[in-house]
């Protein structure tokens, strides 16, 4: 006998069981978004969640907040540090420059998808282990890749079916700009310094753009008198932001320019985009991305133009539910067996209707056909198929609707399948 003192594991705070009856919701965003990968001609590559430290220190920059408060780092046996991934634009780079992929010099159409790590406080939209669907390009020197990239997003969100999703963009300029506008905003927010909060005062030191992007109602005042990122662009990237509009404009899709966008990690440059909605509260960031030219040789590789982004997996799934989208049962068939010819002639009629396609459950545990057929019904499939002895004998079956009124008809495996491919029309 268990003692009754003994508490049950709980799961790690911030880090979501995914329970089988939520389940079908993400399978459905899945097989859309792997489809719409495969339409743009993406493939698909497989990194490791466990990194070197220093790849993010590197990458994201040591004064972001991902980097000081948020990774999951530890010291293994090796006396190596360790990372669980924060992120997937490293990792991706990290793979194409060890392995070599970019030096031919020619382009790459890539996504990722799996789970991520950030220990910042848990709630609703936010998780210390979540997931995303990263895509990331590789060649591409002009603003086409980046309006690709807002294209594809727009076109998914109409494969959803998600309403009230708006795009947000924005140009960082080259790296010179960016360290212009540093100097700037350093110089601007100084000046404030007794009216700054305890947040700003810090990224002053250590990432000024990131003031930007504060939530705090009592920043935002200041926040808009800071000087513009326009004011310190070269004609380069002028050009190349004009251009990237243009192209979303000619392919119909809205945004919205947000001089204060200015994304959370060191590597972009130029582009940064933000797909939001007002449905998820403080976590209506649904997808975001841009450039990052500079990263392939930040990490030792050849000098390679890039653009990717994000999709926040948890979020998008909020939204669906939030819609009420509804996912049907994928169970095709319940089989319903009773008697001893029945029982060994039910594995047979269940392998074959799976030869021909179909989703399948055998009953297991017995019970009379009434209790079996309830199970039938609340397991959601489509059909019962029913077999007695009296069945198993003529190598026959009963097939019945449970999705609308009929009789039940006794027929063969192969008319069976016809029905339930029909319909039961």
């Amino acid at each position: 006998m268990v003692s009754k003192s003994i508490q049950s594991i709980q799961s790690i705070r911030g880090m979501k069981d995914i329970l089988p009856a939520e389940v079908p919701l993400w399978e459905l965003f899945e097989r859309t978004a792997f489809d719409w990968l495969r339409a743009y001609g993406y493939r698909n590559i497989r990194m490791p969640i466990l990194e070197h430290t220093e790849l993010f220190q590197r990458t994201i920059g040591e004064a972001t907040d991902i980097v000081e408060k948020e990774m999951f780092t530890f010291v293994d046996k090796e006396k190596d540090s360790l990372s669980l991934r924060p992120e997937g634009t490293a990792s991706c780079v990290r793979a194409l420059v060890q392995h070599g992929v970019l030096e031919s010099g020619g382009s790459q159409r890539l996504y990722y998808d799996g789970p991520m790590f950030r220990h910042e406080r848990p709630q609703k939209g936010r998780y210390r282990q979540f997931h995303q669907i990263g895509v990331e390009a590789f060649g591409f020197p002009g603003p086409d890749i980046d309006a690709e990239h807002i294209v594809m997003c727009s076109r998914l969100w109409r494969n959803l079916g998600l309403e009230g999703v708006t795009l947000q963009l924005n140009t960082l300029g080259n790296p010179d700009a960016r360290h212009r506008y540093k100097h700037e905003l350093v110089d601007y927010f100084q000046g404030l310094w007794k009216n700054l909060d305890s947040d700003s005062r810090r990224r002053l030191e250590t990432n000024p753009l990131r003031i930007l992007d504060s939530k705090n109602p009592e920043m935002q005042s200041l926040i808009e008198g800071a000087p513009r990122f326009s004011e310190c662009l070269d004609s380069e990237s002028i050009l190349h932001f004009e251009k990237l509009q243009n192209y979303l404009s000619r392919n119909n899709v809205e945004f919205e320019l947000n001089p204060r966008l200015v994304r959370g990690l060191d590597y972009y440059n130029n582009t940064v985009f933000e797909w939001v909605t007002k449905k998820l509260g403080s976590q209506g960031t649904i997808c975001a991305g841009g450039r990052y030219d500079g990263l392939v040789s930040q990490l030792g590789g050849t000098s390679t133009p890039a653009c990717g982004f994000a999709i926040g997996v948890e979020r998008v799934i909020e939204l669906l539910r939030l819609e009420k989208k509804n996912v049907e049962s994928t169970i095709d068939v319940y089989v319903v067996r009773q008697g001893d010819s029945a029982n060994l002639f039910s594995w047979q009629v269940a392998e074959q209707l799976r030869d021909a396609g179909l989703s399948v459950v055998l009953h297991c545990g017995g019970g009379n056909f009434s209790n079996q057929m309830r199970k039938a019904v609340v397991s959601g499939a489509k059909f019962a198929v029913v077999i007695g002895d009296i069945e198993a004998s003529a190598s026959l079956v009963g097939i019945k609707s449970l999705r609308q009124p009929a009789e039940q008809q006794s027929v063969s495996i192969a008319e069976a399948v016809e029905l339930i491919r029909k319909g039961g029309k």
